[in-house]
């Protein structure tokens, strides 16, 4: 075989070929292509650059592969099977094992390969279908018990930690009162999280010094987690390691708020009490109600903000959605609203 030289992977001749075997079920997000086929899925990283991200380059996109197989093993281990490379030979496109390459080819791009899950058994479809019991909820909980007392420890420089929460606030708020896409009725509820932050300054800071921050998965949602025998837990964010520098309580309060988004509110507080007597050192009450309302906010911002894009896929999905999360901001609020009443009642 003789290796020439491929076509540009951006003008779309490396995801037809990807898209065309028979059966293949395609989905598009912002930073990847992702091939579904009958036991496998590809997953081809974009050459797309944002602030948080940066896969402009063979080399990077080579890197975050590397980075998914290396970080999901922990949470999905046999899920993550290992890389593709795909090859221009001989004027067509080949697709092999990185165990079974030719030297001689020179690799056009990466991709990773993974097996693929029911997706009856996915938590969120689950939970639409109220095929979800305690015993599979006791599994995930068992799961994420161990990978949290295992994860590594991590010991962020304060100033950036909470720099990088004023930070994702204040593009929370730019966005969500943006003049052409906003929603002006979320100014009272950011005006409120910002006044929750600032209060709960000294406790954030209490986590810190008390080495609560890990290597987590950094988007810990109910479409990412598989009711298999043993849960399986994918897709954890492997392009932004700030990204995962998180209390684990902040990504579980975020699991429980998604699984009463999803219509399973029990499930979700079975996992956070769960998780509370099990894990050392439990955040206060009001610390999880800060973690839920920003989590909340920052998912009403990031679903807004597809508008934004000039060509917005399934517009019409994306305020609706946003108001959800916005609505699930407001009831952390007020739940904290209420704390502090409570607690200012008992202690006046």
């Amino acid at each position: 075989m003789k290796p020439t030289r491929s076509p540009e992977t951006g003008s779309g001749a490396l995801v037809g070929f990807l898209r065309s075997e028979p059966g293949t079920e395609t989905v598009e997000t912002h930073m990847s292509w992702v091939f579904l086929r009958a036991d496998r899925v590809f997953k081809l990283k974009k050459q797309v650059s944002h602030p948080f991200l940066d896969f402009s380059t063979p080399a990077a996109r080579e890197h975050a592969c590397r980075e998914e197989l290396r970080l999901n093993a922990r949470l999905a281990p046999q899920v993550y099977l290992g890389l593709m490379a795909a090859q221009w030979v001989d004027g067509a496109w080949q697709l092999r094992p990185e165990s079974a390459l030719d030297a001689a080819v020179p690799v056009t791009e990466w991709l990773v390969c993974m097996r693929r899950l029911p997706a009856e058994r996915m938590l969120d479809r689950a939970i639409v279908s109220n095929a979800v019991d305690i015993e599979q909820v006791d599994a995930l909980i068992a799961v994420l018990v161990d990978f949290y007392r295992t994860a590594t420890r991590l010991q962020p420089d304060p100033a950036e930690y909470l720099g990088r929460l004023r930070h994702e606030q204040a593009v929370n708020r730019e966005v969500l009162l943006h003049p052409r896409i906003g929603l002006p009725d979320a100014e009272r509820a950011l005006d409120a999280l910002d006044s929750l932050i600032v209060r709960h300054e000294p406790l954030l800071r209490e986590r810190l010094r008390q080495g609560c921050v890990v290597d987590g998965h950094g988007d810990l949602r109910p479409e990412h987690v598989c009711l298999l025998g043993r849960p399986v837990i994918i897709d954890c964010i492997e392009f932004n390691a700030a990204l995962r520098q998180v209390d684990p309580f902040d990504e579980l309060a975020y699991l429980a708020m998604e699984c009463y988004r999803a219509g399973a509110t029990w499930a979700g507080r079975r996992i956070l009490r769960s998780c509370m007597k099990a894990l050392a050192s439990p955040p206060s009450t009001a610390l999880l109600a800060l973690y839920t309302a920003f989590r909340a906010m920052l998912r009403a911002r990031l679903s807004l903000a597809h508008l934004l894009d000039a060509e917005p896929r399934t517009p019409q999905r994306w305020e609706p959605q946003a108001r959800s999360y916005l609505a699930c901001a407001r009831r952390a609020l007020a739940r904290r609203s209420a704390i502090s009443g409570a607690t200012r009642r008992a202690n006046p």
